[in-house]
């Protein structure tokens, strides 16, 4: 299963992005790596692929988080902030000490 960072950005994206090409470029991976993780979400269950019908192109698809996807995105995003805020106040220290050594 891909990193949680990866699975957090490609939840962000998925329904504002038109295909794996754009999402790959959101996410500054490559398609192969991007069509990786997406079908990993999918076989969560936590994104699912519906063709639009009145396509006349066949690859008319839009990828849509479901409400497990959504609680996964909520989890992921609460989890990436924690971290943030640990590495910010280690930071934030750091900096106190090489300010208190001048």
């Amino acid at each position: 299963m891909p990193d949680d960072e990866l699975t957090l950005k490609l939840l962000r994206h998925i329904e504002e992005t038109p295909n794996q090409k754009s999402l790959a470029q959101k996410l500054g991976t490559s398609v192969g790596k991007a069509n990786y993780v997406l079908k990993a979400l999918m076989e969560k269950g936590w994104v699912k692929m519906e063709k639009f019908l009145a396509s006349e192109n066949k690859r008319g698809y839009a990828y849509l988080l479901t409400s497990e996807g959504f609680r996964a995105k909520l989890e992921l995003t609460e989890k990436f902030i924690e971290v943030k805020k640990q590495e910010y106040e280690i930071l934030q220290e750091e900096l106190n000490r090489m300010k208190g050594k001048r």
